[in-house]
């Protein structure tokens, strides 16, 4: 796709919303966008729009993003009373998106999933905004496979071979990556200590507790390793645990919550432990580095296997089920990765072949296209 920008500082900006989030896997990528559609011209405007949860409100304000909240809950995988409760506020969230729309006025809507994007898309459907989604995985979310026939352009992370979207709607993009991760795509890690092995353990934005549990009960048989180092986010409810139970072991280890920059984290590893997400996944690429993916079972339709398999069969990743996962296994595998320094850089190397650092620059030259610029 031609990338033709017009002159910057000259002529009229243009104005995007982005709507949803909930999750890092939904928020981040439209930061990415955020990113590239202001980088485009000097006098763009970004507004995000979500319900209010305290990851998409921390995000935002602590990198400086103005936002606006709607009341809207989320439907599935809820008791009835509610799921009736969620349903009723669906007219009043459309209301408060299209009085949000009428004063922000943007030229496009794009909706990156969570069920906060849907009343968003509707109000700016019914007013004759041109809209579009991204869909960060392989198995569509509800929201956006609700969404789907209304929008003007739906842009995938990867091919539909579930024929899920109307093909001439849709394009391939890739899922977005923000700056400072792309920037790392080219940067070599500092020279470490001698033989000093990193291991990075991530969660996701909420911490995975079973990943937690494992790591914990690896660490026995870990403890004689004494090049290891690992930096572990274990969400909240975890922390003081695997915190005690590293230091217990006597491995050098760095455990928080949650870590705002995460890019540095990446390029100092050698090996990255870690969920499935979509936003996780398309980071490892653009970065280059091996992991070890332990999908979330339950994430819906079990979207985060298939993320994780399309590395896993090229040999750029290797994959454990939550449901083998345990503390011996989680130690074996550590251990064999430790020994093998070659085979880590032959993964990283294919990790970084898969990656599309250009993906939120392929979107926003779309929705200029939508825009009608």
């Amino acid at each position: 796709m031609t990338n033709v920008l017009e002159p910057y500082g000259a002529g009229n900006g243009q104005r995007l919303i982005v709507a949803g989030g909930g999750t890092g896997g939904h928020l981040f990528p439209g930061v990415a966008v955020a990113q590239a559609f202001l980088a485009r011209h000097s006098h763009n405007k970004v507004m995000f729009i979500n319900s209010g949860r305290p990851l998409d409100t921390n995000v935002l304000n602590r990198l400086g993003w103005p936002y606006k909240t709607i009341p809207i809950e989320g439907i599935k995988h809820r008791g009835a009373w509610k799921q009736l409760r969620a349903l009723f506020k669906i007219p009043r969230a459309i209301s408060c998106s299209a009085a949000i729309l009428r004063e922000f006025a943007p030229h496009v809507v794009l909706g990156v999933g969570g069920y906060s994007a849907g009343p968003v898309v509707v109000a700016a459907w019914l007013k004759g905004i041109p809209t579009a989604l991204h869909e960060q995985n392989q198995l569509p979310g509800l929201t956006n496979r609700l969404l789907r026939r209304i929008v003007k352009r739906v842009y995938l992370t990867f091919k539909d071979t579930g024929r899920r979207f109307n093909p001439h709607k849709t394009v391939i993009t890739g899922n977005p990556v923000r700056d400072e991760i792309i920037a790392l795509g080219d940067q070599q890690p500092a020279i470490k200590e001698k033989r000093r092995f990193d291991l990075l353990l991530l969660g996701g934005s909420q911490g995975a507790h079973a990943i937690n549990q494992a790591m914990m009960e690896a660490l026995p048989l870990l403890k004689d390793q004494t090049e290891l180092h690992v930096v572990h986010q274990t969400g909240t409810e975890d922390e003081a645990d695997v915190a005690k139970a590293y230091a217990e072991a006597g491995i050098s280890a760095q455990v928080k919550a949650f870590f705002n920059e995460v890019a540095e984290l990446y390029l100092q590893a050698d090996l990255i432990i870690c969920r499935a997400g979509a936003t996780t996944v398309a980071e490892i690429t653009a970065v280059g580095r091996a992991a070890v993916f332990v999908p979330f079972p339950h994430a819906a339709d079990d979207h985060q296997t298939s993320n994780a398999q399309a590395l896993v069969t090229t040999g750029a990743a290797e994959m454990i089920a939550q449901k083998d996962l345990n503390g011996e296994i989680l130690a074996k595998t550590i251990l064999a990765y430790m020994q093998d320094r070659t085979r880590l850089a032959d993964m990283a190397g294919k990790a970084m072949t898969l990656g599309r650092p250009e993906a939120a620059l392929t979107i926003v030259d779309d929705l200029y296209q939508l825009i009608g610029r």
